[in-house]
């Protein structure tokens, strides 16, 4: 992994993270909870990652998309991610190159329903779109917006 560029405070990739979510908030008050304009960013979004990463968000999109077509496409701190009705992120995918991390992560936010008595897991490390992976998503994307069948 990269030396962080941090002196003190933010690093360069988070302060840059920062800077993407402003944008994407100010882009976002425009269009309003208009799905059209979620999908093209994040198709934008997947579009631009190293391929590595792309192909993971490609498989991501598409199962999130497939399970829960309720929920609205969305970039969060420039990463594809979906948002209940209120807007608020559910899951997103977050690139291993954004942090130059070993391998991308997916994540819940606490608005997916994934409670499991008082210990329960909301990230996952993931390297190949595999079909296991592929399932254990959809699986995931199921619970998280209560839909256990």
């Amino acid at each position: 992994m990269a030396k962080a560029e941090a002196t003190e405070g933010l690093s360069k990739a988070e302060r840059d993270a920062v800077k993407q979510r402003a944008k994407e908030l100010r882009e976002q008050q425009k269009a309003g909870k208009n799905r059209e304009a979620g999908e093209a960013a994040v198709k934008d979004a997947i579009a631009a990652l190293e391929p590595d990463d792309r192909s993971l968000a490609e498989g991501f999109y598409a199962a999130v998309s497939e399970v829960a077509p309720q929920l609205v496409p969305k970039t969060y701190y420039g990463m594809p991610g979906f948002a209940n009705a209120a807007g608020k992120i559910v899951v997103f995918m977050q690139p291993a190159k954004k942090f130059n991390t070993r391998y991308a992560t997916i994540g819940f936010e606490d608005t997916a329903q994934l409670d499991d008595g008082d210990l329960w897991p909301v990230g996952f490390g993931v390297r190949a779109w595999t079909p296991a992976v592929d399932q254990a998503v959809r699986e995931r994307v199921r619970r998280a917006i209560g839909d256990a069948g």
